[in-house]
């Protein structure tokens, strides 16, 4: 059996030190394939609490670390303080793996720290944003939006950690095999909640597909149309499950290694009516003016709302890339509304839980655009509802931190 920090080093190793997503370091990173479930455990873990261990390495070291035993650090206090393991254990371990990456010379300091470290002893802040921002290792800035947004409310956004894998079955005979091993019902036909679920044979074969309980809503919240267009569509999850009720969808992606993404999902799953085009959706284009019925577009966004299942975003968000943000989705929102036919809809959606890339959004595009409006969306998921939209909360909308808003062109 390998060092159990290995896996997880060279794991973070990419996220810290290469500027790697979470999942992809995953998927390009290999590993010991017993252990694989604790790898994942471990690199998550790690980064859900980045913030507060940050706080720990300066109160018990006296200047800060080269970036390989940060790492080392990270994964020794998420071993002691969350998975409850022998000091020891952990200290021979960082120690042994320390010196076999040819940093023998901070053996002694790993072993000093790990063998001095007490979580009591970590200083708490008395400003209220950085005690919060401490006890769930979010940006300060962060914080201080959703205070301003959701009082009291705010913490339990902060404080929700849950991360289970949402699977929507194709299948009617895969469901009912899957399901003999149990699963949480959500309010969507063929889509359950797993706390724990192994990929197997099914997936390739197209009988179910992972897709978020977020997404799948904002998809709840799009009616049928002859012809559709998803404009922001990589990875395609919500472009093949738009195609059960569109007669054709056009899928637009910025990237072309990601448009490859749509053809291949819509192929895994049987679903030959979903076109994929690499166009940047926030450039008009004259070629499909007035051409659909119906138009999502999913924008990129901060992410803070599915932070359980990116645990990154905390880590690569700016406060600066949150202000600026806004100016892009616009830009898409406006652009995408020529392509809506009278009587069409048009739909914005994010999985931010920031009014600055929701309802702000919205609101500035329909004072620039009097000829759509808002229209309410009832959907079967819990949310809050807003001015234009409804907010999908994580706490109270089984972990979806989505917004979607409905617009009529008249």
């Amino acid at each position: 059996m390998t060092n159990p920090f290995c896996d997880p080093y060279l794991v973070l190793s990419k996220v810290y030190g290469g500027g790697a997503y979470l999942k992809q370091a995953l998927a390009d990173t290999p590993m010991e394939e017993a252990n694989r479930a604790r790898t994942v455990k471990i690199s998550y873990g790690v980064l859900e609490n980045d913030g507060y261990f940050n706080d720990c390495i300066r109160a018990f070291a006296p200047k800060s670390p080269k970036l390989p035993v940060r790492i080392l650090l990270k994964i020794s206090l998420y071993l002691l303080l969350f998975m409850n393991k022998p000091r020891y254990m952990i200290t021979d371990n960082a120690v042994e793996l320390c010196k076999k990456l040819g940093k023998g010379g901070a053996a002694g300091f790993l072993n000093a720290f790990l063998r001095a470290f007490d979580a009591e002893k970590v200083p708490v802040p008395a400003d209220k944003i950085a005690v919060l921002a401490q006890k769930y290792s979010y940006p300060a800035y962060a914080v201080r939006r959703l205070l301003k947004e959701y009082g009291d409310e705010a913490e339990k956004i902060l404080a929700f950690r849950e991360n289970k894998a949402c699977v929507r079955f194709a299948c009617s005979q895969e469901e009912e095999n899957v399901l003999a091993r149990g699963g949480e019902k959500t309010p969507f036909d063929h889509v359950y909640r797993f706390s724990s679920f192994r990929r197997g044979e099914g997936y390739d074969e197209g009988k179910y597909t992972f897709q978020s309980i977020g997404s799948i809503a904002v998809c709840d919240a799009v009616e049928p149309a002859e012809r559709f267009l998803d404009a922001c569509a990589a990875p395609g999850g919500k472009s093949v499950l738009l195609a059960a009720k569109c007669r054709e969808v056009t899928a637009f992606e910025l990237h072309p290694h990601r448009v490859k993404l749509i053809g291949q999902y819509a192929a895994r799953m049987g679903v030959n009516n979903v076109t994929a085009v690499c166009r940047d959706s926030s450039v008009f284009d004259p070629a499909y003016e007035n051409a659909f019925g119906g138009v999502l577009c999913d924008v990129p966004c901060s992410g803070f709302g599915v932070v359980c299942d990116n645990p990154d975003i905390k880590l690569f968000r700016t406060e600066k890339s949150l202000t600026e943000l806004p100016e892009t989705q616009f830009a898409i929102l406006s652009a995408c509304s020529r392509y809506v036919k009278e009587g069409g809809a048009l739909y914005y959606s994010t999985c931010s839980v920031f009014r600055e890339e929701n309802d702000n959004v919205v609101g500035r595009f329909l004072k620039e655009n009097p000829a759509f409006t808002a229209e309410k969306i009832h959907s079967p998921l819990a949310g809050k509802t807003t001015r234009f939209g409804v907010q999908f909360l994580p706490h109270i909308s089984s972990g979806a931190g989505f917004y979607v808003a409905k617009l009529r062109k008249r």
